[in-house]
């Protein structure tokens, strides 16, 4: 079966007319924006072999954050979605922003996840090199091991400073 890519202007067309808007993205990318005809699924659950709770047989539009997501899990979307006729928002919730179409965000609930691992990894990183220039060589074991750390989330999916991130206070909502 062949996916459609839509422009976000098609896609609301298909959404006024009826089509569901599936949201793949995890549940704190979604509750910080997400298009407000969207329906929260998260990849992660689709990972599992979850199918939509109402998938008629209509139409079910997907999409993510970028696009990268859903392009590169069409596969499981099109399972997750049968019998449905599946498409795809071509540039994600992206390319919805940019063409001026509505959106719902909350700033107040913390920035997503992985975003906070990235800002995280990257002071650590800089200031252990800083301070391995500035004030002892020895701090540039730091940046070895926030390096060593992300190497490791890569080949193994496990992220600890993810981990230690969520449990934070402003993470708990």
């Amino acid at each position: 079966m062949t996916v459609e890519y839509l422009s976000p202007q098609a896609a609301l067309t298909l959404i006024e007319q009826g089509a569901t808007l599936i949201d793949i993205r995890d549940a704190d990318e979604y509750v910080r924006e997400h298009i407000p005809m969207a329906r929260p699924f998260p990849l992660s659950a689709i990972e599992k072999g979850q199918t939509l709770p109402s998938s008629d047989g209509g139409v079910v539009i997907f999409h993510c954050q970028s696009g990268n997501r859903t392009r590169n899990n069409e596969a499981r979307l099109v399972a997750a979605a049968a019998p449905a006729e599946v498409k795809i928002v071509d540039g994600g919730i992206d390319a919805w922003r940019k063409a001026g179409l509505p959106m719902v965000e909350d700033k107040t609930q913390p920035l997503p996840l992985m975003r906070q691992v990235q800002i995280a990894a990257g002071v650590l990183i800089l200031l252990g090199v800083v301070l391995g220039y500035s004030v002892s060589s020895a701090f540039f074991l730091l940046s070895a091991f926030v390096g060593a750390g992300l190497t490791l989330a890569g080949m193994t999916g496990f992220c600890g400073m993810a981990r230690l991130l969520a449990v934070m206070p402003w993470n708990r909502r």
